[in-house]
């Protein structure tokens, strides 16, 4: 049986945190992917790479996993009530409702993570709570039908452990050993908690933009705003 993926293709996307997923998923056997947005225009990542939706919201059909990837334009998201909407109504029918990275924020935007357990990037995961989630890390986190990734390269272990639960796990270890995924970093940086002081320090300035912006977002959001309360 073919399985429908669709994932979110917007502008300021972080594009490893959509094609890292999306590699394992066109990888699959029976599997038939969908790069969406509101339209077919070409969309900018957040590092200049130039992305093809496939199918627009209006025309996409119903999808039996649905993920949102994150980067710096998250933000806009966060209050698009036509994004949001398509979410919420794709989510009602996906077998599996998804994220990497910040876009589990979207999903929080979206109503979706109301108790349940969720993760994001290291530097956002603060934001869970005000979305009502149970912020757990982890580099895959699921919760029923709702699986959330970590940070941008947890996106690959994500794909895989999408595949094993659509499939099997054999399926998705021929997919691993076909990309010859065998991680073995130059550097131990990997995580706050491995990341020296000045390297820790010099990513929080690089991220600080972004995130100041997301901070003031939130506190504008009426969900959020009520649980503060």
């Amino acid at each position: 049986m073919t399985i429908r993926f669709g994932l979110l293709a917007f502008p300021g996307v972080q594009q490893l945190d959509l094609t890292a997923p999306y590699e394992i998923f066109a990888s699959m056997e029976d599997a038939d992917v969908h790069l969406v947005w509101k339209d077919t225009a070409p969309v900018i990542s957040a590092t200049k790479l130039v992305l093809q939706p496939t199918t627009s919201f209006a025309e996409c059909p119903q999808l039996d996993v649905i993920c949102v990837p994150g980067g710096g334009g998250v933000n806009a998201l966060l209050e698009d009530e036509v994004v949001l909407s398509f979410i919420r109504t794709q989510a009602e029918g996906a077998r599996f409702v998804t994220s990497v990275c910040t876009g589990s924020l979207v999903l929080g935007a979206a109503g979706l993570l109301d108790g349940k357990k969720a993760t994001t990037h290291w530097n956002a995961r603060d934001f869970l709570a005000g979305f009502g989630a149970v912020v757990t890390p982890g580099r895959v986190v699921r919760d029923g039908n709702l699986f959330t990734a970590g940070g941008v390269t947890a996106g690959i272990d994500f794909g895989l452990t999408i595949v094993a639960a659509l499939r099997d796990a054999e399926e998705a270890e021929a997919i691993q050993l076909s990309l010859e995924y065998a991680p073995a970093p130059p550097f131990n940086s990997g995580t706050p908690e491995e990341a020296n002081a000045n390297v820790l320090a010099r990513t929080r300035r690089r991220l600080a933009g972004s995130r100041t912006a997301r901070e003031a977002i939130m506190a504008r959001l009426p969900s959020v705003r009520h649980r503060a309360g």
